[in-house]
């Protein structure tokens, strides 16, 4: 495929993420092959910040760049961190030299190790919310050519995007689930008031008090209570009536 087709591949991977299995770790990997191809870097990682704040790893190229992010993270050190930190991109930095690597010696250290020359890091943001970071390794001493670093943050906007949208549909989706188990129980609880206030000759709110006050007794769900009551599970005397 020409350049443009890989991109365009890179964009339909991301909108993939509407359909109900996208699977996010495979996507994050397949992405890090799109850059290595697109970009011509040796290596490519993405962390993404979890629920506390914190940055993790979630997809690597290979082994050697899996351990040096993970060695990032763990001694909170490396453009990658200090770009996440500030959401600001940090290209070309010479990771040979003392200048440009000097508010992260021991990470230059590790990465000179691994065969890292030069490293690039983008930041995965939209507006002001940043939720991780695109890091690019060379073993080649050469930069990043503009054009490079602009294909390089749309990928990294594109794959933002899709992590949002995902978020946002599995938000939904749960948002979804919680009000039909909701529904659900509000069903069961008004059947398990009726059969008490039947059998009890008395009207429901009476009954809906003796249950509620049952299930704290015993500290039992409510929702699990009724269920109960309506299964024929639990017999209506072992509810004491007011």
């Amino acid at each position: 495929m020409t350049r443009e087709e890989r991109l365009l591949a890179a964009v339909i991977d991301a909108v993939d993420t509407l359909v109900d299995d996208f699977d996010l770790i495979d996507f994050l990997h397949t992405l890090c092959d799109r850059c290595t191809e697109l970009l011509d870097v040796s290596a490519v990682g993405v962390m993404l910040e979890d629920p506390g704040g914190s940055l993790q790893l979630i997809a690597a190229s290979d082994e050697h760049t899996r351990l040096l992010e993970l060695f990032a993270i763990q001694h909170d050190e490396g453009p990658c961190v200090a770009c996440h930190r500030s959401g600001t991109v940090r290209l070309n930095i010479d990771l040979t030299s003392p200048v440009q690597t000097g508010p992260f010696p021991v990470f230059a250290a590790r990465a000179r190790q691994a065969g890292f020359t030069v490293t690039h890091a983008l930041p995965m943001r939209l507006r002001e919310e940043v939720i991780g970071a695109l890091n690019l390794f060379d073993a080649r001493p050469q930069d990043l050519s503009a054009a490079d670093a602009r294909v390089a943050q749309a990928l990294a906007d594109v794959a933002t995007i899709a992590i949002l949208q995902h978020r946002t549909v599995a938000h939904a989706n749960q948002q979804r689930a919680q009000m039909h188990a909701a529904l659900t129980s509000r069903i069961v609880i008004e059947q398990a008031k009726g059969i008490l206030a039947e059998r009890w000759n008395t009207d429901v709110d009476v009954a809906f008090d003796a249950v509620r006050r049952h299930a704290r007794a015993h500290r039992l769900g409510l929702t699990r209570l009724c269920r109960e009551l309506v299964d024929g599970d639990l017999d209506t005397n072992a509810i004491r009536r007011p």
